[in-house]
């Protein structure tokens, strides 16, 4: 029954997300609108972290099987990417580089192990 009482809140808070992003008319996903709306109810009390780890934990232990979908989705559309694999290949190699930079540096900015 923990586990069916976390699951709904952390769903409902993704409802209020897509709720959100319905009503503002702003170009931001809904799943961002309910990341920032539970990260200020757990920085203001509203929610406690007890009240969701156990199943966000779970969530994010079976995260990988949720990119199945989508990798089934570019294997069938694999005739169109074939023509620019190449392109294609540069800019995911160039870009997972400059998250890697950034939040490398981010990081160390925050924790300030960046000072030596």
């Amino acid at each position: 029954m923990k586990y069916l009482k976390e699951f709904l809140l952390i769903a409902a808070v993704s409802f209020l997300g897509e709720v959100l992003h319905e009503i503002l008319p702003l170009p931001i996903p809904a799943n961002i609108y309910g990341i920032v709306l539970m990260l200020a109810l757990l920085i203001s009390g509203a929610v406690k972290l007890n009240q969701v780890k156990d199943a966000a934990h779970f969530l994010i232990e079976i995260m990988p099987l949720m990119f199945i979908p989508a990798a089934v989705g570019l294997m069938n559309s694999w005739e169109l990417l074939s023509a620019n694999w190449p392109a294609y290949l540069f800019i995911t190699l160039l870009s997972t580089l400059i998250v890697l930079f950034v939040s490398g540096n981010l990081t160390q900015a925050v924790t300030g192990k960046g000072d030596n």
